[in-house]
């Protein structure tokens, strides 16, 4: 696609973008495009620059330098930010209000918003409606927040840590609906530290270290880049560090009888392990996951701690 079609059919775009909080610059250069109908993952160590990438886009702070577009808007005008949603880790909703009404306050801000009966059912919150939120479990105000983000049926959906406090089954729930949405063509800007969550989701990673953008390409392209394959198995009695001394492993991570590890030499690693005469049960190889792809691309990276500068 051509710079000029990008531009175009753009959601988002930072342009050549630096913010500086007094002497520290937590972006340093910035250039993106995020095009409509795209679900991209911003991933960053903590102090990286994402929040205040997010945070630029939505029109919550000003570049130093640079130009920032939101559906080719100034991101603080209003025609802009009522095409979006937001769903951050804290919103400011009234506690003694119930489920349903505060989805129907929300949505009177917006010019054509979702019914009420559908903002509950694709946060999954039907059941719930009539409960005052200050009676909610962790899960269900994160489903909450998310209500209210999606509840001017917005064009770009912006979620930051959108699963945090939710136990696995109500995690796996919440991706697919979230799947489900970005499936309507809707754009969605994730922010999380669950590298798996990223990895289901996104069309697209970017991943910011130091203010600066080291890697933006599909989650199997920046998986591909992680040379040596992950190890796992179990076995009994369990093994200590020790017992892998000359074993060409790396990341190891000894968890009562189960063992992980990565390794640049795969065959090697396994063959002096199965000389050990270890009866190991389980065995898996793979390929690197998201995880272990982040790791080797912000590994010694001394990132400046920027997020309570970010968010203060």
């Amino acid at each position: 696609m051509s710079t000029a079609t990008s531009s175009r059919h753009a959601a988002v775009e930072l342009l050549d973008v630096h913010k500086n909080y007094g002497r520290v610059e937590a972006l340093r250069g910035v250039s993106l495009t995020i095009r409509r109908g795209e679900v991209v993952a911003m991933l960053g160590p903590n102090g990286a620059g994402k929040t205040t990438a997010i945070a630029l886009m939505l029109g919550m702070r000003r570049p130093t330098v640079g130009r920032v577009r939101l559906f080719h808007l100034d991101p603080g005008d209003r025609a802009a930010r009522s095409r979006c949603g937001v769903m951050l880790q804290e919103s400011g909703v009234n506690d003694v209000l119930k489920v349903r009404e505060t989805v129907g306050l929300f949505r009177a801000y917006y010019p054509s918003p979702l019914p009420t009966s559908r903002v509950l059912e694709l946060a999954g919150l039907e059941e719930v409606a009539n409960r005052k939120i200050n009676a909610l479990s962790g899960g269900q105000r994160q489903r909450l927040y998310y209500a209210l983000a999606i509840c001017g049926d917005p064009e770009a959906l912006f979620l930051d840590e959108p699963t945090a406090g939710m136990d696995v089954d109500s995690r796996r729930a919440f991706v697919s609906g979230i799947r489900k949405y970005a499936s309507q063509g809707r754009t969605v800007i994730l922010s999380t530290h669950y590298l798996e969550e990223a990895d289901q989701l996104a069309d697209r990673v970017v991943v910011i270290d130091r203010g600066m953008i080291i890697a933006d390409d599909s989650p199997a392209a920046i998986k591909s880049r992680v040379a040596g394959r992950r190890v796992t198995f179990t076995v009994a009695p369990a093994p200590t560090e020790a017992d892998f001394a000359g074993i060409p492993v790396s990341r190891l991570e000894l968890s009562d009888q189960r063992v992980r590890f990565h390794s640049g030499q795969p065959e090697q690693a396994l063959e002096a392990i199965f000389r050990r005469g270890w009866p190991i049960q389980n065995l898996e190889v793979v390929g690197a996951d998201l995880e272990e792809a982040f790791l080797n691309l912000t590994s010694n990276q001394d990132a400046t701690p920027l997020d309570s500068l970010e968010t203060a």
